[in-house]
């Protein structure tokens, strides 16, 4: 007879709560394979492209080198673009880094304080509509032909979607959840930590994603207006000496610098917002 009601009261555990346990790995990997099966896809399609029209001559070979000619630069001067690469994902890195924390503290005070913001933003939006290719060789005549412009080019292209995402997201708070913070007595510090700046971090890191792949960029024009090391150098050199092959092969490490970043702030994301909407979409789908 206990037993029985125990078989009666004992809650029964949801039915996608108890998929996922049971095919939890598999369906991870199912998801994985559902996401990125159509960008591989696309990246062999235009591969095969490339390799047609190259193959089939028609393109010189000096302007569009194959796959294979891209390839075996890649494979025989590992070192080379290693030591290239590693000068540009460390200018990239440090101006973004330098790029979300000046953002993140602009977006503060901008949201805390309207005279800033007023002050501010049309500034902002001007330096962001200026090229900065344009004013990149004063940086040079500044700063010299060290590392120093390439990074103030990185923080200059990167800052702006830290700040604008930011600002937004410190602006996106419920009102409510503010009164009710100011009712129960918070100080603006802890109404900060405990519901703003959490509920900014998905705005935040969708612009994250976009000034890191910027930050690449930044670095690599840098490196064009004056340089000796770094894919921009290489990208430079390859092109004055009619070296297709090498000038492909640094843009391909270039991408990946940049892909590999994208993918790590993701990775972030996923790690600092398990609770967010956006990453309760397959459970919702399994449980469904």
């Amino acid at each position: 007879m206990s037993q029985r009601v125990l078989s009666r009261t004992a809650p029964k555990e949801p039915a996608g709560v108890a998929e996922r346990a049971r095919h939890g790995p598999r369906r991870r990997a199912l998801d994985a394979a559902e996401k990125t099966w159509r960008p591989l896809a696309l990246l062999l399609v235009c591969f095969g492209a490339w390799w047609v029209i190259a193959a089939a001559g028609w393109v010189e070979s000096y302007l569009l080198p194959t796959p294979g000619a891209t390839l075996d630069v890649i494979v025989d001067k590992p070192g080379y673009l290693w030591e290239h690469g590693w000068v540009t994902t460390y200018e990239t890195l440090l101006g973004f880094l330098i790029a979300v924390g000046v953002g993140i503290l602009s977006a503060v005070v901008m949201v805390y304080s309207s005279t800033v913001e007023k002050t501010l933003y049309p500034i902002l939006l001007f330096a962001q509509v200026v090229p900065k290719i344009a004013i990149a060789p004063l940086f040079v005549v500044w700063l010299g032909f060290g590392i120093g412009p390439k990074v103030l080019i990185a923080v200059l292209i990167a800052f702006f979607p830290v700040v604008i995402s930011m600002v937004t997201g410190l602006k996106a708070v419920d009102p409510e959840m503010l009164q009710l913070s100011a009712t129960m007595g918070a100080r603006p510090w802890q109404t900060f930590l405990k519901i703003r700046f959490p509920a900014s971090l998905p705005h935040l890191f969708s612009g994250l994603k976009v000034a890191v792949t910027l930050a690449v960029t930044g670095a690599v024009v840098g490196e064009f207006v004056g340089a000796n090391e770094g894919l921009g150098y290489v990208i430079l050199q390859a092109n004055g000496n009619l070296d297709t092959p090498m000038l492909f092969a640094g843009l391909l490490v270039m991408s990946l610098i940049g892909v590999v970043l994208f993918v790590l702030v993701e990775i972030a994301e996923k790690l600092l917002l398990p609770w967010h909407a956006s990453r309760r979409d397959t459970a919702a789908t399994i449980t469904l």
